[in-house]
């Protein structure tokens, strides 16, 4: 386990995903992670398959947020209990939760009642919505209301949601940095301080090229399955000979002309067709019927290989178990126990870090 954040002691008050994942990031980062849990537990305990550790207090879910954090059980509403929180914060370094403002209120959880206990404490604070902060906010609401779910899915479907919570997901990466920063900020002036982020503005600050899109000229993101609203052959899925299916994320004209060779039809390259970008996106009805014609006769693995090879970018549209699977997925899972249950989960941290020896500077 990395040790870079192995003095910081982190206390953890929030439930379901995002709040613990960021929790679970600064544990794998070295840091002590106490987890305050209500008598009945962390909801997504609950969250299990119809067949998945029947009789036990545990689920993959949660599995999948809450690696090696010391759990304590406080009911937070009781007096005495809660009396028992405030020397934790009071050591504390860092504290996240994800309370609504009227619990955090009749909880003793406000930033002015933290900032009290521990004047050099980093407050972190997850919300649901901007504008409403005591609205209940689940992933999926978030996604709809945000713009993603009008976004995704096919052509003639309906509106779709992600099938990870990727607005608990994209909060979390935000309070991280967050956090990341005011850390920074209390190693220069010994500062604590209060952060807060809500799923909404996270999906919001998200939008990036689709809300330029509109910004700029007044186009709304509308459903395309996986085809890229700005360049063509991108995001169209052909399946294979063998069974297996591909994606293309042609983009350049290069890219095009090199595929074109691979495929044994130099010839398209210079159609006027599809001579640009501009062009094959305006005929890309018709190029993606060429293509899937092509795509009948070929092996995924051998086209892909060679597509390595010429630098042509594609991939291989694997399921979740292939992924797993893989080589670097195996190495990035992280174990530990609980009620009786080893617990799998892949890590939350996809960067590596080597401090340079001898760079420490005066």
């Amino acid at each position: 386990m990395n040790a870079s954040f192995r003095n910081l002691k982190v206390l953890e008050l929030a439930s379901v995903l995002a709040g613990p994942s960021v929790g679970m990031f600064l544990r794998e980062l070295g840091a002590q992670v106490t987890k305050i849990e209500a008598p009945k537990g962390d909801v997504t305990r609950t969250w299990k398959s119809s067949d998945e550790w029947p009789g036990k207090s545990v689920s993959a879910y949660y599995a999948s947020i809450n690696f090696d954090k010391k759990v304590i059980v406080l009911d937070l509403k009781d007096p005495q209990q809660r009396a028992q929180l405030d020397p934790l914060i009071a050591e504390a370094d860092i504290l996240i939760e994800n309370y609504r403002s009227d619990s955090r209120a009749r909880l003793g959880l406000s930033p002015d009642h933290i900032s009290a206990l521990n004047p050099s404490i980093i407050h972190a604070h997850l919300g649901g919505f901007e504008s409403n902060e005591d609205r209940v906010a689940y992933d999926v609401v978030v996604q709809a209301e945000t713009g993603f779910m009008s976004m995704n899915g096919e052509a003639h479907g309906g509106p779709n949601k992600m099938p990870v919570a990727l607005m608990d997901v994209l909060a979390a990466h935000q309070l991280k940095e967050g956090i990341l920063a005011a850390l920074y900020h209390r190693a220069l002036t010994g500062e604590g301080g209060y952060l807060s982020c809500s799923l909404e503005m996270a999906g919001i600050v998200s939008l990036v090229n689709q809300s330029a899109n509109y910004l700029n000229h007044g186009k709304i993101a509308q459903r395309i399955g996986s085809l890229h609203p700005n360049i063509a052959p991108y995001g169209e899925t052909f399946p294979c000979a063998d069974g297996k299916e591909i994606v293309l994320a042609i983009g350049s004209h290069t890219q095009f002309k090199s595929l074109c060779s691979l495929l044994g039809e130099a010839e398209w390259a210079s159609d006027e067709r599809f001579s640009n970008n501009a062009a094959r996106l305006k005929n890309r009805k018709v190029l993606q019927d060429l293509l899937r014609e092509k795509f009948k006769g070929l092996d995924s693995f051998s086209f892909l290989s060679e597509c390595e090879a010429a630098n042509i970018p594609a991939g291989a549209i694997r399921n979740v178990g292939e992924v797993m699977e893989l080589e670097q997925s195996k190495n990035a899972v992280l174990i530990d126990e609980e009620d009786g249950i080893e617990l799998k989960r892949i890590k939350s941290i996809a960067f590596t870090y080597s401090p340079f020896a001898g760079s420490i500077t005066s």
